[in-house]
């Protein structure tokens, strides 16, 4: 899942840094792909950073039951299908960009029916210390930070996630997404294709998308 789709099941802890830990791993993956830290057993003196250890397990859990379920495996397949014709000619893998889509769609669902507030998101990240997040690497082992405060801190100045709720949108951040792995992902011929394919697909489950959020839920509360 994407950042306001980790954001959904939390978004009513006032904790910044349990939110911070519920999208730590997608933070540090975008920061730099390279970054791998296992902190999932660890425990600090500092209840801040053990709250960012209880968010950085929330994230795996919710990933782990939202990747084996039914509705991602139903939905990705099928939009891996209809993204096919799209993309002739991209080097990008359509089942990579079936799972990426149906990401972006359930966040930009979130946003444009008001289920969740990105302006809410984005506080709780702006309330967290730096001090209290580089102790957090440290005690997980990462030597060098810098990668990640950079990408950190322009992440939460650009508030690039208010512009999920611009449908149309989706495909250019579809592109950046692609564009950490490809140079050159996608023509502009490719874009208004696979826009129009997200646009379509958004309709499609719109009247359904919670129905994932509903089931995690109740796994979450089942352990």
């Amino acid at each position: 899942m994407n950042f306001l789709s980790h954001f959904y099941f939390d978004r009513n802890v006032t904790d910044c840094y349990h939110i911070l830990g519920t999208v730590m791993p997608d933070l540090l993956k975008n920061a730099d792909k390279t970054i791998v830290l296992h902190p999932e057993k660890l425990h600090h003196t500092d209840e801040r950073i053990n709250c960012i250890i209880k968010g950085w397990n929330k994230h795996l859990e919710v990933d782990r039951y939202f990747h084996s379920s039914d509705f991602f495996l139903t939905h990705s397949h099928e939009l891996k299908k209809q993204l096919v014709p799209a993309i002739i000619g991209s080097p990008v893998k359509p089942f990579f960009l079936g799972h990426i889509a149906l990401e972006l769609i359930l966040d930009n669902l979130l946003i444009t029916t008001n289920t969740v507030s990105a302006d809410d998101f984005y506080e709780h990240l702006s309330g967290c210390d730096h001090v209290i997040i580089q102790e957090f690497l440290t005690f997980a082992s990462l030597k060098d930070s810098s990668k990640f405060f950079r990408f950190f801190d322009g992440f939460k100045r650009d508030g690039y996630l208010h512009t999920y709720s611009e449908t149309p949108k989706i495909a250019y951040a579809l592109k950046r997404i692609c564009m950490r792995v490809w140079k050159d992902p996608f023509t502009e011929e490719h874009e208004a294709a696979i826009n129009d394919v997200v646009v379509h697909y958004r309709e499609y489950i719109y009247d359904s998308y919670m129905r994932i959020f509903d089931e995690i839920d109740s796994q979450l509360s089942s352990n």
